[in-house]
């Protein structure tokens, strides 16, 4: 099946060819004909699917025809976090070009003047998370009577956050023959409830489940130590052939730490995490995408919503807390029918968090043999760094030729400590609401340039 079969305008297919696309995901192929045909929708997919574009391409042509009204959007997107939502408005700009339609993001951590400012001016499109719609709606500076189209994105991670009161408090606000599409990788009884109360009728279209296996991504353990960890995963990426990789960590200061340690050692490494601000944050990925660096060491703000062309590897240095956080992550790689590979790094005091993600995968991740670095002297990382003038020029595989090492004095130094035992990780925290100003899904800082923008001329 090919775009053009699914009934869209020919300046949106144009848009869609110039971006790369020929064919439909799954997801595309079923959900945009009823789309376009105005049915409620129930979308079941995992990260990596194509869902975004699946509801992004109808919602384009169906809101040609039309004209917005001052503080009345036509349609309304909601994201769990802003991450997602400007993954989203970067779909519209990019898909909508050739169509003159205005949109508006609607995120927190940003001066709430300027989206004032947007919505006065009349948008098609509003992108928002809902901690800040509810506050401008509160504050009588938006209208939702004239909303007929509702995406709710993330249901399941809308769940987490505890923005489900939010949702059902918004949905009663719009008009009640408005059609409503709901998107979600999972659904557990109060997502299902939700739909049964807001969606008339829906068709329900389903495709992998997240807890199954993507069968284009090789997924790997990785037995190390907590001493060898940096080398291990050193080792790993010498030995792979990256093109562009994606490194997780549980922890910001990790990620933070990692990347430097990486970029000391040669690598074009970057990093993404909760306490950059938005336009760092956007400034890292734009390097990302752009190939200025080919690895980027992350929290797990990205591990949702990061659409990155052509992610060849994604290592998980730290085993995930949350099962479901794993298929989050390794989603980055095996896109749109290509091929990934992906490589957790699990210590003795992991083996809880893989039974877990072997549980709900239902897949036993296979041991990649490495020869794993045992633990090191406590000098640690640093104690080992390379001369600048060895450093290779680029990420992904270096020379091979041998470096000479300075003759070392063991026996004059005092044997290394023994590693002590961890203490075991401690529980992930239970899911409590929190707005999208969270300390690993806020952005602080100053707004998109999409904030609102014209498709066309």
């Amino acid at each position: 099946m090919k775009f053009a079969d699914l009934g869209l305008s020919d300046e949106l297919l144009r848009a869609v060819t110039e971006s790369g696309y020929d064919e439909p995901t799954a997801i595309q192929a079923g959900a945009i004909p009823s789309v376009l045909m105005m049915r409620d929708m129930i979308g079941i997919a995992q990260t990596g699917t194509g869902k975004t574009a699946s509801f992004v391409l109808p919602m384009i042509d169906i809101l040609a025809h039309g004209r917005a009204r001052a503080l009345m959007p036509r349609s309304l997107i909601l994201e769990p976090t802003r991450e997602l939502a400007a993954q989203v408005a970067e779909n519209f700009e990019k898909y909508g070009k050739y169509h003159k339609l205005s949109m508006a993001l609607l995120i927190g951590g940003v001066q709430m003047g300027d989206q004032v400012k947007a919505l006065e001016k009349g948008v098609d499109v509003l992108i928002a998370t809902p901690g800040r719609l509810m506050d401008l709606f509160e504050r009588g500076k938006i209208l939702l009577t004239g909303c007929n189209l509702l995406v709710i994105d993330e249901a399941d991670r809308m769940l987490d956050m505890g923005f489900i009161p939010d949702i059902e408090n918004i949905c009663t606000k719009l008009p009640a023959n408005r059609q409503t599409l709901l998107f979600s990788a999972t659904m557990p009884p109060p997502i299902k409830k939700l739909a049964d109360k807001f969606l008339s009728n829906p068709k329900t279209i389903e495709v992998a489940r997240p807890a199954s296996r993507n069968e284009n991504i090789e997924q790997f353990v990785v037995k190390t130590s907590e001493r060898g960890k940096r080398d291990t995963l050193r080792g790993l990426i010498e030995s792979e052939e990256i093109g562009t990789a994606i490194i997780f960590c549980n922890r910001k200061t990790t990620v933070r730490e990692l990347a430097k340690s990486l970029q000391r050692h040669g690598y074009k490494a970057g990093e993404i995490h909760g306490d950059m601000d938005q336009s760092s944050r956007i400034a890292e990925l734009d390097r990302f995408k752009a190939g200025t660096i080919n690895i980027l060491v992350a929290s797990d703000v990205a591990a949702r919503g990061l659409d990155v062309k052509g992610v060849s590897h994604v290592f998980n240095f730290d085993a995930p807390w949350h099962p479901d956080d794993y298929v989050h992550r390794i989603g980055r790689t095996g896109r749109a029918g290509a091929k990934g590979r992906a490589f957790t790094l699990v210590t003795p005091s992991d083996d809880e968090a893989l039974d877990n993600i072997q549980k709900l995968t239902g897949y036993k991740v296979p041991v990649h043999e490495t020869g794993a670095p045992e633990a090191r002297s406590d000098r640690g990382d640093e104690a080992r760094e390379p001369r600048r003038s060895d450093r290779p020029e680029r990420g992904g595989r270096r020379s091979s030729k041998p470096e000479s090492a300075p003759k070392r004095t063991e026996e004059k130094r005092a044997p290394a400590p023994a590693p002590k035992k961890d203490a075991g990780r401690k529980p992930a925290p239970a899911a409590t609401k929190q707005d999208d100003d969270g300390p690993d899904d806020g952005w602080n800082g100053p707004m998109p340039g999409f904030l609102s923008v014209s498709f066309g001329s």
